[in-house]
């Protein structure tokens, strides 16, 4: 009976140890969260959502919104605008340039849009990530035009929203130097035939920064902001998918 009682002791621990065992391994071979470190451009972001559009019939205008924060805040303040009409927003708050262009093949050419409206530059100047000129962000925004006009995808560039100074960084002296980008900007547009969309005109106070009512700020636009924005966002497109190139 002793026995008995000593080899029912034995098997409870024996069972308790492999218990345990079994939980440790459980915990050391638990899946590995996935590590996007490499997904610098954020391409993951809209992945899903390109993958379940489907392609533009013959009849739509589609229409792609391709920039930073403006763009994306945009259909978070009317998200309407963007439901009514043919566009889809692809905008990722605190992109810089080289990233827009990293996303152009996914987030514009594979969508096959009638047009691609390009707003780039801010963060860049804004110093979020290293040291960028204005022409290294020409650059870029060239390439992402000549892979639209490759593509037949109708190009829209942007002057940019004016900008007095970021809260986040008020050591840069942004007016001017947006100022100097937008007239490379019109400059390349007028060269090779792309519309120009002026969002600077529309919104610039007497210090070349964001009229105070319009924003929420200095650089992002408030709901009055963006459906003046909405206005000549609207004159642009037409004017682009008129144009013969």
């Amino acid at each position: 009976m002793k026995s008995k009682f000593l080899f029912f002791i034995l098997l409870i621990s024996a069972c308790n140890l492999f218990a345990q065992v079994q939980n440790a391994d459980s915990l050391n071979n638990k899946p590995k969260k996935e590590n996007f470190a490499d997904d610098w451009a954020a391409l993951t972001k809209y992945q899903k959502e390109n993958e379940l559009l489907p392609l533009p019939n013959r009849k739509e205008k589609r229409v792609v919104f391709l920039g930073s924060s403006i763009f994306e805040f945009w259909k978070q303040k009317d998200p309407e605008y963007f439901t009514k009409n043919p566009y889809l927003d692809r905008g990722i708050s605190g992109q810089i340039s080289p990233q827009l262009l990293i996303r152009f093949r996914q987030d514009v050419i594979n969508l096959k849009p009638k047009v691609v409206i390009i707003l780039a530059g801010s963060n860049d100047i804004a110093g979020n990530t290293g040291h960028v000129t204005i022409d290294k962000i020409m650059d870029n925004i060239k390439s992402m035009a000549e892979l639209a006009r490759l593509h037949h995808i109708k190009v829209i560039l942007c002057k940019y929203l004016p900008v007095y100074e970021y809260p986040w960084n008020k050591n840069i002296k942004a007016a001017d130097i947006i100022v100097n980008l937008n007239e490379k900007i019109a400059a390349y547009a007028k060269d090779r035939n792309y519309t120009i969309l002026d969002y600077w005109t529309p919104l610039v106070d007497d210090r070349k920064g964001q009229r105070a009512e319009l924003t929420i700020d200095g650089v992002h636009p408030n709901l009055a902001g963006y459906k003046i924005m909405e206005e000549v966002t609207d004159a642009a497109v037409k004017k682009a998918l008129k144009s013969r190139h």
